[in-house]
């Protein structure tokens, strides 16, 4: 499969726990669900198009988180109001925010139907383009996109494997552990409906290692071999060969 690597950052960012409506927290790592939402920004599709392809880029896209700094959650408090009374009280809410999040994502195609977007999106990413403004989660979180690399990965393989990615909790078994520093645990939602419903059954419980450290792993794992890079490949410590889950 060809496969390409890609920066995500902003100074905050809040991907939303839906269990967590009246003071919102968010999860840990940009979901897959908000992912998608960010292509569709990139190459331009509006949100009535992007209804159908939610289900589908769920299904075809393949994706990978790695943090490329530490997690770092923050609440502020904002005093909620209708449009029908803007002048009114308004009721105090609080939401959860990511301070500085910055993700190293690989994203990798299995299924030829999504092509075109797949390939639209790496093109405008490289090209530094965007049709509308990308997010982390929300509006208030512009995102900003830099391309890092692109390669072939290999089909899923079996084994002991290393990497600063987050894994599954139910599928992957953690070897040497060490207490020198933070494991994080999530459950995010991986599949989203045409009525921007992401299913229960479609979570998955995640295991990651915090910023900068790597995680041994026994478990299915894909190898992510780099054929063309930019500079920022040495900045950020990435690998030319370089082990990921990916859901």
């Amino acid at each position: 499969m060809i496969g390409f690597q890609i920066v995500i950052e902003g100074k905050w960012g809040h991907f939303k726990k839906p269990e967590t409506n009246n003071n919102p927290l968010s999860h840990d790592i940009i979901t897959k669900t908000a992912l998608i939402g960010l292509i569709g920004a990139v190459i331009g599709i509006d949100r009535v198009t992007m209804r159908a392809l939610f289900p589908q880029l769920s299904e075809d896209l393949l994706y990978g988180v790695q943090l490329l700094s530490p997690v770092r959650k923050l609440s502020w408090g904002f005093t909620s109001k209708t449009a029908i009374n803007p002048t009114g009280s308004g009721a105090p809410k609080y939401f959860e925010f990511l301070k500085n999040p910055k993700y190293l994502v690989v994203l990798a195609l299995n299924n030829e139907r999504s092509q075109k977007i797949f390939h639209d999106f790496f093109g405008y990413v490289k090209e530094g383009k965007a049709v509308y403004t990308p997010v982390l989660g929300i509006h208030n979180c512009p995102a900003s996109i830099t391309w890092v690399s692109e390669g072939e990965i290999s089909d899923r393989k079996h084994g002991e494997f290393s990497t600063k990615g987050f894994v599954l909790a139910s599928k992957h078994s953690l070897k040497n552990v060490s207490d020198g520093f933070r494991i994080g645990f999530d459950k995010i939602p991986t599949y989203q409906t045409q009525d921007f419903w992401n299913l229960p059954d479609k979570y998955e419980s995640i295991i990651y290692p915090d910023y900068p450290h790597t995680i041994d792993v026994d478990g299915d794992f894909y190898e992510f071999k780099v054929s063309k890079s930019n500079s920022l490949l040495s900045t950020i410590n990435v690998e030319t060969l370089d082990y990921w889950c990916l859901i």
